[in-house]
């Protein structure tokens, strides 16, 4: 089958096979919980804005990410970024978490400057540690009462968890030594400096003083993806921002994000996330289109 038409099978789905957009401050069940009815395993599919934290708890599998297999033993932790494409085969009977956080708390905790955004958005398998468990174990805790200040509690532990994940990726790639980290924490500066803009991928690189060619070389060592894949889903996830609060219209918005036609807009954002921009909106808000 072409790329073109495998990347075109892959099925998007919000939350781990549902067609909703994500209800909660999290989303939080055990791994067990729907692969009991999946025969144990999943397809390659992904989350067009949901950020994916899994943790082994027991037994293992396999974990295909962006079409690499991973082994996946007790006490490994899987980071799947929004937009990656990945499937899971676990033995039977195995054990374990999965927080799905949408990208919008995402964006109210990552600060540019903390880096942290960069690291989290590679795929990764990466040894998970007891500080991470017991965060995770809190987590579904908090997730499963209603006390006070439950969602404010969800979002400071998630952001928590994800800053874990973050180190434990950190220290991975310090071990190996693959990655010009200044070069994308400059990168990752001037995205959000010029991502209204609609800079290109070869305006980045000459304000970098680098070529295109070797600044997709940085974005793949540090998040696993392009720096024009990485871009885009800067722009998402303003315009979701938008979408979500503000009542400005969709031309309006498309004109706020550097885009002279607001059609070709709507057809980027479609593509790029599984709805229309005004299909999302009218979700959010509980309306028909």
């Amino acid at each position: 089958m072409p790329a073109s038409q495998q990347k075109s099978a892959i099925q998007v789905f919000n939350l781990f096979g549902e067609f909703g957009d994500l209800p909660d401050v999290v989303h939080c069940e055990t791994i067990a919980t729907r692969s009991v009815l999946h025969d144990w395993k999943f397809a390659i599919h992904r989350h067009a804005r949901l950020h994916q934290v899994l943790m082994i708890e027991s037994g293992g599998g396999e974990a295909t990410l962006e079409g690499r297999v991973h082994e996946l033993r007790p006490m490994c932790v899987v980071n799947v970024p929004v937009g990656q494409v990945h499937g899971y085969s676990f033995e039977p009977g195995t054990q374990g978490w999965v927080l799905t956080i949408a990208a919008e708390i995402l964006d109210e905790t990552l600060l540019p400057s903390e880096g942290l955004r960069g690291v989290i958005s590679q795929s990764a398998v990466v040894r998970g540690t007891q500080q991470i468990r017991a965060v995770m174990k809190q987590i579904f805790a908090e997730y499963a009462g209603r006390e006070f200040a439950r969602a404010h509690v969800l979002r400071a532990l998630s952001a928590a968890q994800i800053g874990l994940a973050a180190r434990q990726l950190v220290n991975r790639r310090q071990k190996s030594g693959t990655t010009d980290s200044n070069l994308f924490r400059r990168f990752e500066g001037l995205l959000e400096q010029h991502h209204l803009e609609r800079w290109a991928v070869s305006d980045y690189a000459a304000a970098l003083s680098v070529t295109p060619i070797h600044l997709n070389r940085v974005t793949r060592v540090a998040t696993g993806d392009t720096a024009s894949h990485l871009i885009l889903n800067r722009m998402i996830r303003e315009a979701r921002r938008n979408l979500v609060y503000t009542n400005m219209s969709i031309a309006k918005i498309a004109y706020t994000l550097g885009f002279d036609d607001p059609a070709y807009f709507s057809r980027i954002y479609a593509a790029a996330t599984g709805l229309s921009p005004r299909a999302f909106r009218a979700q959010i808000h509980g309306k028909d289109v």
